[in-house]
Formats: C-alpha cells, sequence, structure tokens
C-alpha cells in the first residue's frame, strides 16, 4: 500500500513512517519544514520527503492520507483530498488499526514525563529480552554495548515482534507515550484515545495545551475517555495522592489500580506526608540520595521484590519515572530485580539534563522543560546533583501555552531555585514577560536574580561574561532555541 503522510517531519509522525515502512508499505510524505534529524532518519529508510503541502504530491493518488495535526481546513491539499475523496485518516487512528490491534499496549499519559517514562519502560522491557514495539517522542541516549540494544534504540520508534513467544495465545507488547493533543482537523479526541490501552501509567494531570483545552477538566475528560475503554483485567498506574487524576477516576473506574510513592528515607524520621504515601501507596522507592541518583524499590503486596536503582540520573521527578515503569514492566512479567538492574545502566534521554559541553568547567546542559512544574523539577534535580556549582537557567517561553500567557505568574517562582535566570522574550510575545518577571522580583526576595532579555545574542553576550568555572548553565526550551546551545558553546572555548 502506498502511504502519503502530510506533516512527516514531525517527531510523531516521522516515527509513525518508520513504523510503516517497517510494515512493508511504501511511505512517501511532505512538510513545510523538513530538516534534519528526522528527514536524515526518514531518507535512509526510502522515505520519499517533498517540501511544502502541494496538490501535486497526492498525484497520483496515494492508497491513503494520514493528516497531521498540523493540517487545516483551508490548505489547497487538504480541500484537494476531501473534494477528490481520498481515502484518508489521522496518525493515531492509523496506528491503532495497523499496529496496535493484534498487541498489549502500554500507554504512557500525563503532562509531563511521558518520553522519560516510555523510553525507560521500552529500556527495561528490551534489557529483559522482551521484544517489544515501542513510539516515543525523544531518542534514548544508549551507552551500551549490546549491539542489538543499540540497534533498536537507534530511533524513536520499533516495530517489535508481534508476538514474544512460540505461543500463539500470547500477543506481544508495545510501549506508547499517550500524548493528549488531539488527533487531526477532523477528529479532536486526544491522541490516545485510539490506543485503547491494557495496561496505562497516568503520571500526573495539570493544565497545558491552552490552544486546545479551555480548562484542565476538558483535558481530565479526555483522560476519563481513555480510562473507559481499559479493561478489568489490565492495570492503571499512579502516583497516590494526585488529586488531579483521582478527580478524574471518581468519574468512573473499571479496572484494577497500583499507585506509587516517593519517599525520603535520607532523613533520620520520616515526616507526616512520607508516612501517608507510604500507607495510601502499592510501591515505594525510598531515596537513599538526596539527589535521586540511588533509590530502593519495594512492592508492597511481595516483599521478596525489592531491588536498588543506582544510575546517572536524578531529581525526584526521574525517581517517579522509574517506579511508575518498574511497576509496569512487572505487571507484564519482569522482575523488580531485572526492572532496577536495566535503570541501572539507563543513560537517559536527549534533551531531559543532556550534558552537551563542558568548557572549562563549565557545565552546558540542554532540557526539554517548558512548563513551570517541569521547569521547577529540573532546577531541583540540577542543585542536588550538581550541589556546590552556581546554576544558571536560561528559559525560552515556546509552548503554545506558555505564548498565550496562561502560566506567566508562576513562571519566576518555578526558576526561583536557579542563581541566576535568564528569560528570552520574543519578538511578538502578546504579554510582556519582562514587566512580569521584573513585578516577581521586586515583591518576592527568595526568587532570586532573574532577568529578561530580548535576543539569544544577548544571552550569549551575558552568559559569556559572567559565567565562571565551576558553573553549570541549563537551557530549557522544547525547541531550537535559535541554535542557542552549539553557539554559546562556541563563543565559551574562544574565551
Amino acid at each position: 500500500m502506498h502511504i502519503h503522510i502530510l506533516g512527516i517531519c514531525g517527531t510523531f509522525m516521522g516515527s509513525l513512517a518508520l513504523l510503516a515502512r517497517a510494515l512493508g508499505h511504501t511511505v512517501t510524505g511532505s512538510d513545510a519544514n523538513v530538516y534534519p534529524p528526522m528527514s536524515t532518519q526518514l531518507e535512509n529508510a526510502g522515505v520519499t520527503i517533498e517540501a511544502g503541502y502541494l496538490i501535486e504530491h497526492l498525484q497520483p493518488a496515494p492508497d491513503l492520507v494520514v493528516v497531521g495535526n498540523a493540517m487545516k481546513r483551508g490548505m489547497d491539499v487538504i480541500e484537494y483530498m476531501l473534494d477528490k475523496n481520498l481515502r484518508y485518516t489521522s496518525g493515531p487512528q492509523f496506528l491503532s488499526e495497523q499496529v496496535l490491534q493484534s498487541r498489549h499496549v502500554i500507554a504512557v499519559a500525563g503532562t509531563h514525563g511521558k518520553t522519560t517514562t516510555t523510553t525507560m519502560l521500552a529500556w527495561i522491557l528490551q534489557y529483559a529480552g522482551i521484544d517489544t514495539g515501542f513510539l516515543i517522542g525523544g531518542v534514548p541516549l544508549v551507552d551500551t554495548t549490546d549491539a542489538r540494544l543499540q540497534q533498536v534504540f537507534a530511533h524513536s520508534s520499533y516495530l517489535g515482534a508481534e508476538k514474544n513467544s512460540d505461543d500463539n495465545s500470547k500477543t506481544g507488547y508495545f510501549v506508547i507515550e499517550a500524548d493528549e493533543y488531539d488527533s487531526a482537523f477532523f477528529d479532536k479526541r486526544s491522541k490516545f484515545v485510539h490506543y485503547r490501552p491494557r495496561t496505562a501509567i497516568l503520571n500526573n494531570l495539570e493544565f497545558d495545551h491552552a490552544d486546545i483545552f479551555a480548562d484542565l477538566n476538558a483535558i481530565q475528560t479526555q483522560f476519563h475517555h481513555m480510562v473507559r475503554m481499559i479493561p478489568s483485567t489490565g492495570k492503571i498506574i499512579m502516583p497516590a495522592a494526585t488529586i488531579s487524576l483521582e478527580d478524574t477516576l471518581a468519574k468512573g473506574v473499571w479496572t484494577p489500580i497500583w499507585r506509587t510513592a516517593v519517599i525520603d528515607s535520607t532523613v533520620p524520621e520520616p515526616t507526616t506526608e512520607d508516612s501517608s504515601l507510604t500507607n495510601s501507596s502499592d510501591w515505594q522507592a525510598e531515596l537513599l540520595s538526596k539527589d535521586g541518583s540511588q533509590f530502593k524499590v519495594v512492592f508492597a503486596a511481595d516483599t521478596n521484590e525489592v531491588a536498588i536503582v543506582d544510575w546517572s540520573m536524578s531529581g525526584i521527578h526521574n525517581v517517579n519515572n522509574a517506579l511508575v515503569a518498574v511497576a509496569a514492566a512487572y505487571n507484564v512479567g519482569v522482575s523488580v530485580s531485572t526492572a532496577c538492574a536495566a535503570l541501572s545502566a539507563f543513560a537517559g534521554i536527549k534533551r531531559r539534563m543532556e550534558l552537551i559541553g563542558n568548557v572549562n568547567d563549565i557545565l552546558v546542559f540542554d532540557d526539554f522543560a517548558h512548563h513551570p512544574t517541569a521547569i521547577m523539577t529540573t532546577l531541583d534535580g540540577a542543585k542536588k546533583k550538581l550541589a556546590g556549582r552556581r546554576i544558571w537557567a536560561i528559559i525560552e517561553p515556546r509552548s503554545n501555552t506558555m505564548k498565550m500567557g496562561i502560566h506567566q505568574h508562576s513562571l519566576a517562582e518555578s526558576a526561583a531555585l536557579a542563581d541566576h535566570t535568564l528569560w528570552y522574550e520574543p519578538t511578538g510575545l502578546e504579554w510582556g514577560l519582562k514587566e512580569v518577571i521584573e513585578q516577581a522580583t521586586a515583591t518576592n526576595s527568595e526568587i532570586g536574580h532573574q532577568q529578561v532579555l530580548s535576543s539569544v545574542d544577548a544571552i550569549i553576550e551575558h552568559i559569556s561574561t559572567h559565567a565562571q568555572a565551576g558553573d553549570a548553565i541549563v537551557i530549557m526550551s522544547n525547541g531550537g532555541f535559535e541554535g542557542i546551545h552549539q553557539r554559546l558553546l562556541t563563543v565559551l572555548r574562544r574565551k
């Protein structure tokens, strides 16, 4: 079958194209932005990519058009597709019908941590010898001598085995990052509604994507659509005492739930909050180090299932991500000890506190954080892991929700843990970032030193002038940030 994908160079659609090729289909695609690394990955896989969205790209007519959610009515190619009655579908629907239908789907949903948790879980299952398919929104930092794992994690999607044994009654597994963003212009349901998971991780739930959701309740409605389809023989895994998730499940739940909690055992006496979480959770991660680089996993229902993770990652948010991944892996037959051994060998994923350079003992990190909660948890992990270093935060408020100013009054507080914060205010921002930050710092002395600059050049100049040996610079954006990462490293090396 010839499939043409509109919007093929996005992470999700590009990964979908690679899966379609692995299924044996002829795949072509078009996009307004054709550039590496996705374009290179696709071309190497035998996918023909064309620039722009032209009617000619659908001539002769493909057997199926897969429509990305960036496509809109009024675009010539969409109007042509509809006028000619071409067969079309959304990316999530294609994935559901072509890949997921016969599999045990393990979906990872939540406002934060989806990519990291999905990657951790896929890594654990592959490490355990289960040839699992996956689709994730990031690329793992594979640091392993195992050639098979290197090959499997070379891209952000992998078809995996349809069955994991010779037993025909046992279906294969597929781990998927379950995004709540809408599916297509003709299907405004969240992508994850199509996935029909048997095991579901609900990592957290906050208001985001203000461009498509009116409020938190609208997102909770979509989450509950997915919950309605999880079978009674399945499993829901979620952090304990998460009010927004508990409120969602209060609408109705028909699936057993495992709740998880992180307990700080590095303090002499447990806090009241820790004791409460222990009593209400099925799985616990007991911190053995403040920064989360070492912790013990305990499954309350089986005291023999105890093991320690000792890894290169840090931050309580990553401990949370790891714990739900271990629980999900256990649910499909992986022992806790094997899962923890896998995580101890896990090197992380690109753009999540990824060290991209060290110039004269000035460390430069790249991180994807673009929501106040993610900014705060990233900086909390950085302060603990990099204790003794002065932390610089460079932040681009790039997401649609940020551009709309939805979280503007919590931005300064989210970066309070940094010693110095530089905010980038691009031309055309619909609200005054500089005014918001100045007002916040004037009224709250605990927020720290923060300032707003209107160009990447000015940020680079400021950092290169004031950064010193022993500092750590954390660049946070969900986009390319005008190439600031390598530009900054180049200037630092010159100086």
